[in-house]
């Protein structure tokens, strides 16, 4: 039977090798590309069912066009102003947990409202697995909240559930924004998403290879790596003004 397949992640498609796969540039969770563009979606769809006519494989095939922007809706706005994030590890720590704090009452809004939530895949509190996920700027392996999963299994799943935890929070406020305008602010203005570029460089030279393999596939969104070089450059020039 021919089969045919829309993928996010071109470096696992490319390991699996299936019989005919479209590559998009979309973001995770989003095969399709955007909601509410119907036109744009039955493009991606043609172009997946269109590989079907390839005799053999395996076929990789790139689309070529990134999603359209659904536009932001105007009166959302973030729920919580928080300060800059700090550069010292233990002040990122101190402020992540205020920002978890802060944040808990909104989230409590949101499953009022909901009566769902995505939070919850590492059976972990949030507090602690902020605390797990930071243990690592120190470049050492801290130990787990829960011991029958390994650390890079353990610390995806804690990813997970801080970014979903910090989403729906903001969310939870009247109003709606695109996915790109919630991730901007998660990725830009968060210390979780600080946390989480600083991570990135640190979690790429781990002696552990799922975890290595987390930083450079799953860890920083393909949309938001642009931040990792300007961290970079601003963590160069903190460490020349000394």
């Amino acid at each position: 039977m021919p089969t045919t397949q829309v993928s996010l992640i071109r470096e696992h498609t490319e390991t699996m090798r299936p019989p005919r796969a479209l590559w998009v540039p979309f973001e995770l969770g989003r095969p399709l590309g955007a909601p509410d563009a119907p036109e744009f979606q039955h493009r991606v769809l043609g172009a997946a069912l269109a590989l079907l006519e390839a005799e053999s494989g395996p076929v990789l095939v790139d689309f070529p066009d990134e999603a359209p922007d659904a536009g932001i809706i105007e009166g959302w706005a973030c729920p919580v102003s928080f300060p800059a994030p700090a550069t010292d590890d233990d002040d990122l720590v101190s402020l992540l947990l205020r920002e978890v704090e802060q944040l808990g009452p909104w989230h409590d809004l949101w499953l009022e409202a909901r009566g769902r939530t995505t939070v919850g895949a590492s059976r972990v509190d949030i507090d602690a697995g902020a605390r797990f996920m930071a243990g690592f700027l120190d470049q050492t392996s801290p130990s787990r909240p829960r011991e029958d999963v390994s650390s890079a299994e353990l610390m995806k799943l804690v990813l997970e559930d801080i970014k979903a935890f910090y989403l729906e929070a903001a969310l939870a406020q009247p109003g709606d924004a695109t996915a790109v305008a919630a991730a901007d602010w998660f990725w830009g203005e968060t210390t979780a998403g600080r946390i989480m570029l600083t991570l990135n460089p640190i979690l790429e030279d781990h002696p552990d290879e799922a975890m290595r393999f987390l930083a450079k596939f799953l860890l920083v969104p393909r949309a938001q790596q642009y931040r990792l070089e300007a961290l970079a450059g601003d963590l160069a020039g903190t460490e020349g003004s000394v």
